[in-house]
């Protein structure tokens, strides 16, 4: 299997660092609001990569946290006049609905919440300024990129021109904003998002988070990294920067970013009323898998364009599919030459365009139905289209 590395900017072949053994972490939602159609595409993409590993026969570990103390909540549990953990449930129930319609495989044992790692976020602070890499200013704690020579390896952002001392304590910056960030945030007693620690009274900074749960849950050094491109810098360049920091050991072997989904051609916002969430593609009578089959028409490098069209055409495209596989006699041996050259695609950094026209392929082709009902259902444990409950 080979997979586009964003760590060596290069499609390398895959081996995980304990023979047959994958430790992969997604950075999951933040949970204050729903999850629009660009933002399931990655969870997709996560989905179909633990698939296509299971299927070359590795065990895969896999964790996707939950943001559920964050700024944006606290700031909708403001605007709501609700409780923070009532806005984060909320929206956390309306993500694993949204996942579950859309087949993508979700441990609910690894679903580690921030709000149950305080004191363990606490305590890697604790350790990260014991070391000498992060420092104590009015009650928050700063990690000092300065400190960390390899700062910029994953974006290619130099530290060159950072002022040292240079501070952010907000989470969202520019992408070439390069400063200190935020570990854990002072926040006083009884103010809405503080928690009590053995740092003080406050809330752990968004990068930190990931660090604490990812090396809690899978060991001081995983396998694969998987997120938006959008996080490649800051988010990952700081869990990088902190977890090596404080283990000494590399954090993630492999990066795997997705590329962004545009709308009509244009960035997906709420202000250009084109934010879309999987309630608004069902209450056009499309089934959410007719998404998942559309993101396949793209390769997960690439951006992405959604629209009604394209989105309607992949909904005939499924039914059709599901329609022929009805009529076919039960399923027997396989294709084994269109099974050879789906599992090609598929290993060659995730080709699902490419995968998809083997499918085709194999329902065009002079197979006896029942060969390619079998070979059908067996791709279907890659695509994940229902295939096996038409």
């Amino acid at each position: 299997m080979k997979i586009y590395n964003t760590l060596s900017r290069s499609i390398e072949e895959f081996k995980p660092l304990i023979d047959n053994q994958v430790k992969m972490y997604t950075c999951g939602p933040t949970v204050y609001d729903r999850m629009h159609v660009g933002n399931l595409r990655t969870f997709v993409l996560s989905d179909v990569l633990e698939r296509a590993l299971k299927l070359e026969g590795f065990k895969v570990e896999s964790v996707q946290n939950i943001t559920d103390v964050d700024d944006k909540i606290i700031k909708r549990a403001i605007e709501s006049k609700k409780d923070l953990k009532e806005i984060a449930d909320e929206f956390t129930k309306y993500f694993i609905d949204d996942v579950n319609k859309l087949n993508i495989n979700w441990n609910s044992e690894n679903q580690p919440k921030v709000s149950d790692y305080i004191e363990k976020i606490a305590n890697y602070v604790k350790v990260l300024q014991d070391k000498g890499f992060a420092y104590e200013k009015d009650g928050s704690v700063y990690f000092d990129i300065s400190k960390f020579e390899d700062y910029g390896k994953l974006s290619g952002i130099k530290n060159v021109s950072l002022k040292t001392g240079t501070r952010v304590l907000s989470d969202e910056y520019t992408k070439d904003d390069v400063q200190d960030f935020a570990l854990w945030k002072h926040v006083p007693e009884g103010e809405l998002g503080s928690f009590e620690s053995s740092l003080g009274w406050g809330r752990p900074g968004w990068h930190i988070e990931c660090s604490v749960m990812s090396q809690d849950k899978l060991g001081d050094t995983i396998d694969i990294h998987l997120g938006g491109v959008d996080l490649i810098f800051p988010h990952h360049e700081n869990e990088i920067a902190q977890s090596e920091a404080k283990t000494g050991k590399q954090f993630s072997r492999f990066f795997v970013h997705g590329a962004h989904m545009l709308v009509d051609g244009k960035k997906m916002s709420k202000s250009l009323k084109n934010f879309y969430t999987l309630d608004d593609i069902i209450a056009k009578g499309i089934e959410p898998l007719a998404l998942r089959y559309l993101y396949f028409q793209t390769h997960w490098r690439q951006e992405m364009n959604f629209t009604w069209e394209a989105l309607s055409a992949s909904q005939n495209a499924l039914n059709r599919l599901k329609r022929i596989v009805s009529k076919y006699d039960d399923p027997k041996i396989g294709c084994a030459e269109l099974e050879e050259k789906f599992k090609t695609a598929v290993n060659n950094d995730l080709n699902m365009p490419q995968a998809l026209a083997v499918a085709w392929e194999t329902v065009n082709s002079d197979y006896p139905s029942s060969a390619k009902k079998r070979s059908l259902l067996n791709f279907d444990e890659m695509l994940g289209l229902g295939l096996n409950s038409v």
